[in-house]
């Protein structure tokens, strides 16, 4: 690949209703409420139908093609069984003239006397499915200078605007999915570094997150800072909104649930882990959020709760990355460290644990496609992987390499088609890993035929 040093951030180029037919399957056995003999099960000799003689060879110069076609109509229509007289190899079979035996549908083509080739008659078959494949390697790279290598951190976030954001070193940068446009939203300054970031739903705001404890909101559309706010002592590695609210998750400890409206720095506080929140995530309808930490706990809150509704203990590794099923309501899925390496699930509405999958390597992150029933996982020691999973079977159908060191950061497009990863390789690797809404293996419109290397500052 090329490499672009573009050192200006700002050129960087990075039913309607339908007729249904029934159509059984050729296998399937009909059941009817009378009986209908099968013809071709009957032994029509007793009745002493008469057989007509075989024609000549054509080596005999003799015999008549009307006679060769009755004779190949008459084993269509009522079986091989009857046979020609005079010939070994056909006995008489003494059976009943009918027998009880279910048919099977047949198609048209079994009773023509004279075999043709499905195309030459313009019958098409449905086409079998054939599985979906995966590219194997990321369509786009981006050099992401002093992206840290920090499993506790979230740096990358992609809006319903199609705009990423990514925290490097003390500054947050923004990269137009569209037009590959560079901007740079802030810098902190040499005594602050930015530790997560979140692009609120559907909406221009930003939140980020400080290794002093603070959370900042940016408008995006201005690259003009709105508000600071403060409540926790340590850094805030972990951000969630839910509508206008926001969700902050720090070292400290506690989870601050902050609405950017009101003048106080937040509205409630939440306490339940004993050690750095560091995942946090709302349910689609915005009723749990789900809280992971570096005490190997999984919580989950309601809207009003200051402690746990649940509480999920069986992780042996810290708990960064949580995914809520946009398919299932109240389907969790959760992931483990380097002690742990396994992806389980859960069910809150029924307070059960669903199953456990072990990766074999520690599990840093976790997404669900929103256009089909798949999540991806990205992975740390030892391998570095991406997978792509169905569910519920956990089948993989694909495995992504690529980076060289763990892959800490992942986000997924407003299409729901396209993936990003971050690492510790200081690269943003982008890879087309879901089909789009229609099930349909298209070409993201975030330019995926766009190839090449650039850098993200």
């Amino acid at each position: 690949m090329n490499n672009n040093n573009i050192q200006s951030p700002n050129s960087l180029e990075p039913k309607t209703p339908t007729t249904n037919y029934y159509h059984p399957s050729p296998s399937r056995t009909i059941y009817s409420d009378r009986f209908i003999p099968c013809r071709s099960s009957s032994n029509f000799a007793l009745f002493d139908i008469s057989t007509p003689t075989p024609p000549p060879p054509p080596s005999a110069g003799g015999g008549s093609s009307s006679a060769a076609y009755t004779a190949l109509l008459r084993t269509a229509l009522f079986g091989s069984d009857l046979g020609y007289p005079g010939t070994p190899d056909k006995k008489p079979v003494n059976r009943n003239i009918f027998r009880f035996k279910s048919e099977t549908r047949q198609s048209c083509h079994s009773l023509c006397p004279v075999g043709f080739d499905d195309q030459s008659i313009g019958v098409a078959h449905a086409p079998i499915k054939a599985p979906r494949k995966v590219a194997k390697s990321a369509y786009k790279i981006l050099d992401a200078p002093a992206l840290q290598d920090d499993f506790y951190l979230n740096l990358v976030d992609w809006s319903s605007h199609n705009v990423l954001t990514v925290g490097l070193g003390n500054c947050v940068y923004l990269w137009n999915a569209c037009s590959s446009k560079v901007t740079k939203l802030c810098d902190l300054g040499v005594d602050d570094s930015v530790c997560s970031v979140g692009w609120a739903q559907h909406s221009t705001h930003i939140a980020v997150g400080t290794n002093n404890g603070k959370v900042q909101i940016w408008d995006a559309s201005r690259c003009k800072r709105v508000r600071t706010m403060e409540g926790h002592r340590l850094r805030v590695g972990a951000l969630a909104w839910h509508s206008s609210l926001l969700s902050s998750g720090s070292r400290d400890k506690s989870i601050l649930q902050r609405d950017p409206r009101a003048q106080e720095d937040f509205v409630s506080k939440l306490s339940g882990h004993k050690s750095e929140v560091c995942g946090l995530k709302w349910s689609y309808d915005n009723r749990e959020l789900a809280s992971g930490g570096n005490d190997n706990k999984l919580f989950v809150w309601n809207q009003h709760s200051t402690q746990p509704v649940l509480k999920y203990c069986e992780h042996t590794a810290a708990v960064k990355a949580i995914a809520w099923s946009p398919h299932v309501h109240g389907l969790l899925a959760s992931d483990g460290g380097t002690a742990d390496r396994c992806i389980r699930f859960w069910n809150t509405t029924t307070n059960s644990h669903l199953s456990c999958m072990d990766t074999g390597s520690q599990v840093c992150n976790l997404a669900w496609s929103k256009n089909v029933n798949e999540l991806v996982s990205t992975h740390g020691y030892s391998q570095n992987q991406i997978i792509v999973w169905r569910y519920p079977t956990m089948s993989k159908l694909a495995t992504l390499t690529g980076h060289t060191y763990r892959v800490l950061y992942l986000a997924i497009s407003p299409d729901g088609q396209t993936i990003v990863t971050g690492a510790g390789d200081e690269t943003l690797r982008f890879w087309n890993v879901f089909p789009s809404p229609k099930f349909q293996n298209t070409e993201s419109e975030i330019g995926a035929s766009s190839f090449g290397r650039t850098h993200i500052r």
